[in-house]
Formats: C-alpha cells, structure tokens, sequence
C-alpha cells in the first residue's frame, strides 16, 4: 500500500505546524479580521477605512538570507524580515498596513521550524498593528534542495487618496535628503555576502552573524515620529535591491536627481568588513547594500533643524538633473 508519506508529503506534520503557529497568528487579529485560522480564505472588513481610501498592497521574499538563516539555526527572524521588509515598500507610498499573508516552502516540513519563522512574522505584524490573516505552507520533495526554506508574503494596507507619497509636485532641487539608519544588510544582497564568506577559510565571529541576521528594521515609527515633529516628508524611498542608485528615482520627479555626501554619517563596521574582504568598489557596494541607510525621506530644507530631533543624519541633497542618476560625493572611509 502507497500513501502520500511515501512521496516526501506528510500531511500530519503540515497539520502539526498549524497547530504550532495557531496562537501567534490569532494574536494578531484586529476587529475588522473576519475569519478564522484555518478558513479557506481570510476575511477582512473594510467599514472603517472610509471614503477615499485606497489600497496598496506588495509582494516580496527574503532572499538569500534564508540559507544564511538555515545555516545557524536561526528562523524567527526570517518572519520579521518578511513582514517589516513588505511595511517598508507600502510605507514609501504613505500606506498603513492592514494584514499579511505568507507562503513558505520547503522540501521536508518540520513543523517547529515553520512555527518559528511565523511567530517572527506574528510579532512583527503585532508591532505595526497588521493582521496575519492567513497563509501556506508547501512541501514539495524533488523541488526543493532537502534543508532549504522559501518564504515570501503578501501586504495589504490603506492610505487616503489625499495623503499618497511621493508628492512629486512639491519636491524641487534644494530639498534635503534625510537618511534613516539601518540595522542590518536587511534582506538584500545576501549571494554576496555568502560568496564573501564562502571565501574565508576562517570562521565568522557570533557578533558578525548576529549582525547578519538581524531583522530588517519597520520604519512605521520612525516616519511617524518626523511627522509628529511637524516634518511632512515629500518623498520616502526604500533602500532595498539596487541600493541608493535605484530606489531614490524611483520617488523622484524629472530634472532632479539625488546627491549623496559620503561622510555624513558611519557605515556600520560589518559593511566595511564586507567591502574589504571582497575590494568591492563604491559603485557596487551602494548598489548592492544599504551601507547603513534603509529608508531615505525627502524633506524640504526648512525642516532640517526640527527633524534633527528624531536623530536622524542629512545625508546629501536634491540637485538639478537631466538624467536622474544618483551621485556620490565625498568618502566614507
């Protein structure tokens, strides 16, 4: 007799694995969560957004980072990637997340492992005030490598039509750019990071790793604090793959472009490691990391000594532009 355990699915274990997770996903229910864990999709009220508002939702991965993370046993932080990592893209277009959905998948499930990486997900999600409204988990023997983890996800948030970013219309040369500090590589530009260490016949310190796993950082709080200083950001821009060259055009208008002064603040000594095993020159290295900045928010240059208060670095400037390309200026070293 043949049955589906005998093609790599257990689907107890699946069933185990939702067991797991079952507290940590209802914990991050909010009124207007409809359903249940376990219903076949999840509902979600939108009465309370009101006229106006509008929905914007984004898809992403971690990455690389995953094998970094199967590599020293360490998931629970994968899951607050994810989440903060898909905040970040919705925050730059002035959205509020509303709920979460995830997708993991392996070649051989165990179900603590997955019950790890979602409870990393559940307490980022609580932290921004974001439901976990459902997700899924795929075994799938022959696809997967045995040992390896696929995660991605899913947000959906809210924002009045009024109050969407960039406003391009307001953003002019001479407008400051504000950098936010990062706290990690966050969850871009892993495969090189692993090929430097591939490298290294020696191994890397626990302080280093620690440091590569650190979760990407939510910057809910951050952009709401600016604000609540009297800063209203013209602009946000997520420093995530293609680094400081692709992401800040992304929120600009044309006939301006961003102008990075290196030197205004310290690139954390782990990027530094990093570009000096590998002699990774300034062009590569700002397009592949975020070199200490995750969210850049364009400012007007009035506003620079009330958002000095919330601690964060003037990291260059808007200057007048034909093609839109991001230069730097200045050493970091």
């Amino acid at each position: 007799m043949t049955n589906y355990a005998d093609a790599g699915v257990d689907i107890d274990a699946g069933n185990r694995a939702v067991k797991l997770m079952g507290e940590a996903v209802r914990s991050t229910n909010t009124p207007a969560v409809l359903s249940e864990l376990g219903a076949f999709g999840g509902l979600f009220s939108t009465d309370a957004l009101g006229e106006g508002a509008v929905l914007v939702a984004s898809t992403d991965g971690v990455g690389t980072k995953v094998e970094l993370a199967a590599r020293y046993g360490r998931w629970n932080g994968v899951g607050q990637d994810l989440v903060n990592h898909c905040v970040d893209d919705i925050l730059v277009q002035g959205a509020r997340p509303l709920f979460f959905l995830d997708y993991i998948a392996t070649a051989k499930l165990v179900p603590e492992l997955v019950a790890e990486i979602v409870t990393g997900m559940a307490e980022a999600c609580r932290a921004v005030g974001c439901a976990l409204l459902g997700g899924e988990t795929a075994e799938m023997p022959g696809v997967y490598t045995d040992g390896s983890v696929d995660i991605a996800g899913t947000i959906v948030g809210a924002v009045h039509r009024d109050a969407l970013w960039p406003r391009t219309e307001a953003i002019e040369v001479g407008d400051v750019l504000l950098g936010m500090a990062s706290d990690s590589p966050h969850t871009n530009g892993y495969s090189l990071i692993r090929l430097l260490l591939d490298r290294r016949d020696d191994d890397p310190s626990d302080a280093f790793v620690d440091w590569l796993l650190t979760p990407h950082r939510s910057y809910l709080t951050d952009v709401d604090e600016l604000r609540a200083l009297g800063v209203e950001p013209k602009a946000l821009a997520h420093i995530t793959g293609g680094g400081f060259f692709e992401n800040i055009p992304r929120v600009l208008p044309g006939g301006v472009a961003g102008e990075i002064e290196l030197g205004t603040w310290s690139v954390p000594t782990g990027f530094r490691q990093l570009v000096e095993w590998g002699d990774v020159p300034d062009t590569e290295s700002f397009r592949t990391w975020n070199m200490g900045i995750g969210l850049i928010a364009v400012i007007d240059a009035t506003d620079v000594d009330a958002a000095a208060a919330a601690g964060h670095s003037v990291i260059g400037r808007l200057v007048a532009s034909d093609t839109g390309e991001v230069t730097l200026v200045g050493d970091w070293r």
